[in-house]
């Protein structure tokens, strides 16, 4: 009996009877079929809002960032069952790799992400906080925290796991449940990935929830707080973009959508030169990969046209050596398309192309899908057609066959190529193969208006390149015009999409409540227990300490230089130094660092454990002979990231806002210093009995103490 797909909806799987029978895009056979049962969208979204939404503000950034890291993990140990599935969408094992483990692949740098660069709050300052009075007592800076409501991610057919994943991660990092709603052609492996996922309990109840089939009422239910992916054709993303509802309740919407991508072989570059080989490896592997069913796949390969027969020749021979068929054979190097429909699909689309256009290779070459009882499936043989008049080739830069299809295309100088490529109406993703930087320089900033993101290939970056069509989670994953105008992954970029921002003003004692995290001007706590003594627990942002003060003397320049091999003539050179700016001798900077270290540094041992680094470092007015530097530290921030040493010794980040001025109280440098520091040990052994460890005084909070 061909089993029935379910939807996960309100934490129970929803669906017994059988509906659209899906089938396995190698032989035919049936898959699965989807459910008849409707869902009822409106306990859906109140699902996510009632339960979800606690659960996830519950748990912070760094703790959700935990989860996904889990996730990760668990997904990966039971990834073969995923593959096993994947092959139904005529995936080979390599392509499964990209979908399957490139979705882990984003959990992981998602969970590298939070841990990294967000709070263990749900409150992310986006500072620095600006000055807006002039007394120092009305201040303002920018926040971001959680939306309160709820992620749409509408996916295409293409990547039924990393299609998911990759939205998922940074929405749930942000702290909004989401609804995944998958193609419905290949939503039996979403279906499987999502059961993993609830079968692993790593989730808050109401994270994630699963619609198999349509979406019937779900985005008339949304408000202003929520949001809507969507990944998949540009027809579909601007009749979303549209819909009555969201545009009524302003509901934020990203779209990727599919694009006309080039690349484009520059002038530069000649037959002989590894370049060329590597422009044709990159359009024969986009073609390929995935049967050509990507979004960032190269439609369009733009060449010189005293180039254009050698690039035909080799490209035509590449392909020949592909080995079509079924994914499970060794030999087999491309797979079918997702879909007897999608097949039909393009076959139409590669007929329009074809009017104006050669045929370079295609069905006619021999086309033989290897394997047993492959005559019922979805393959298409690899396509390439020729353009030698492009410009007046309207359909080869309106029309996408979303398969193994490219158009050559012949550009006469450097600029037509350009033209030519701006003809997409805005791209994904452009590839520029040159041999010169000069030639980047100048066409880079040019396709860059119209494209999302742009790679460079040479021989240099050949040998860790990504490669044209991959999208990675610290890069952009979107693009302009026809591409859909949105972004995806990036980074933080994407996690802040999903968050709210709002300008906030006042004091600067309560912008610091408000973010925690320690604004100058903000109160102070100042006591004799100086700030490297207190365990991570027991520090609070604000506590400071002011140092006492240090004259620096000729000898300290003088030694200083000797040590670091700095002898620069402004410190050492009296005339020269007196017909500068400065009219004097002065320190070198980072002995300005180090004295200041030597004020504020408590050398026994204790909590804090090391140094890492330093942040936001200016040098403000220089230090000369006989001025006398003192130090404010302050502690700026706490991340708490969950993490404990080898003796199991809880472990946090803490940064140091640090001051150092003058005699006249004037700044002539300004830092933030990152340190470890352990946490406080639940007990300790003493006289064979287990004692608590006795408490640190936790001083009174004061005003900021003025600089002598």
């Amino acid at each position: 009996m061909t089993p029935v797909l379910q939807s996960f909806i309100a934490g129970r799987w929803l669906g017994r009877l059988p509906a659209q029978e899906l089938r396995s895009a190698i032989n035919g056979s049936a898959v699965a079929c989807t459910h008849a049962e409707s869902v009822d969208f409106g306990e859906a979204v109140a699902y996510a809002r009632r339960v979800g939404l606690p659960g996830l503000l519950a748990l912070d950034f760094q703790q959700r960032a935990q989860r996904l890291k889990a996730l990760a993990k668990y997904l990966n140990e039971h990834k073969e069952k995923l593959y096993g599935v994947s092959a139904h969408t005529g995936a080979t094992r390599s392509d499964g790799w990209i979908d399957i483990e490139g979705g882990t692949g984003t959990l992981y740098a998602y969970a590298g992400i939070g841990g990294n660069e967000l709070p263990s709050g749900n409150l992310l300052h986006e500072g620095p906080a600006v000055p807006l009075g002039r007394k120092g007592g009305f201040a303002g800076t920018h926040i971001l925290v959680p939306r309160g409501g709820v992620a749409v991610h509408i996916n295409a057919f293409n990547f039924p796991v990393w299609g998911l994943l990759e939205k998922f991660a940074p929405s749930f990092l942000a702290g909004m449940p989401c609804i995944g709603k998958p193609a419905t052609s290949t939503s039996y492996l979403t279906e499987a990935a999502v059961r993993l996922i609830d079968e692993s309990g790593i989730l808050p109840p109401g994270s994630l929830q699963l619609v198999i089939g349509d979406t019937g009422d779900l985005l008339d239910r949304l408000t202003g707080q929520d949001v809507v992916t969507f990944t998949g054709s540009a027809e579909t993303a601007a009749r979303l973009r549209v819909y009555p509802n969201l545009v009524r309740e302003s509901v934020a919407f990203n779209a990727e959508a599919d694009s006309l991508n080039c690349a484009i072989l520059a002038p530069d570059v000649a037959p002989d030169d590894e370049e060329f080989e590597l422009f044709v490896k990159e359009v024969a592997r986009e073609m390929t990969v995935k049967a050509g069913q990507k979004c960032t796949a190269i439609r369009r390969a733009i060449v010189p046209r005293q180039q254009l027969d050698a690039v035909a020749d080799r490209l035509r021979a590449s392909l020949a050596k592909t080995v079509v068929g079924d994914p499970s054979l060794a030999e087999v190097r491309m797979g079918a398309l997702a879909s007897h429909a999608q097949r039909d699909d393009v076959a139409r689309q590669v007929a329009a192309l074809s009017d104006g256009a050669e045929l370079v290779f295609g069905e006619r070459d021999g086309f033989a899908p290897v394997g047993e009882d492959v005559a019922a499936g979805a393959f298409f043989s690899p396509t390439l057609l020729l353009s030698r008049r492009p410009l007046e080739h309207q359909a080869a830069h309106e029309v996408e066959a979303f398969g193994p299809v490219s158009t050559l295309m012949a550009y006469e100088g450097i600029e037509e190529a350009l033209e030519l490529a701006a003809r997409g109406r805005g791209s994904l993703v452009g590839t520029l193969v040159t041999r010169h930087p000069a030639t980047a320089a100048r066409m880079i900033p040019v396709a860059a208006a119209l494209h999302g993101r742009l790679l460079v290939l040479d021989r240099e970056a050949a040998a860790e390149s990504t490669g044209h069509g991959s999208p990675l989670p610290p890069l952009k994953h979107g693009g302009p015009g026809r591409a859909g105008g949105g972004e995806e992954l990036g980074g933080i970029r994407a996690v802040k999409h999903y968050l709210q921002r709002a300008a906030l003003q006042g004091s600067p004692t309560m912008l610091a409540a408000v973010t925690g995290e320690h604004i100058r001007g903000a109160a102070l706590r100042e006591s004799d227990v100086h700030p490297f003594r207190r365990w991570f627990e027991d520090l609070q942002v604000g506590d400071s300490l002011l140092t006492h003060r240090r004259t620096v003397t000729e000898a300290d320049i003088v030694a200083f230089g000797g040590v670091s091999g700095d002898y620069f003539y402004m410190h050492f050179d009296e005339i020269a130094a007196r017909e500068s700016q400065f009219g004097r001798r002065i320190a070198h900077g980072y002995f300005v660092l180090s004295a200041a270290a030597g004020l504020f540094v408590s050398p026994a041992p204790g909590p804090v454990l090391a140094n890492y680094g330093l942040d936001n470092l200016r040098f403000i007015k220089p230090v000369g002979i006989g001025d006398t530097i003192r130090a404010r530290l302050t502690c700026k921030r706490k991340t708490d990231r969950g993490r404990s040493d080898a003796k199991r010794q809880g472990q946090g980040v803490v940064a140091w806002d640090v001051e150092v001025t003058n005699q006249d109280g004037e700044l002539v440098a300004s830092y933030d210093i990152l340190t470890l520091v352990s946490k406080r040990p639940a007990r300790h052994l003493k006289h064979g009995s287990w004692q608590t460890t006795p408490e640190l005084p936790t001083p009174p909070a004061t005003q900021h103490r003025p600089r002598a």
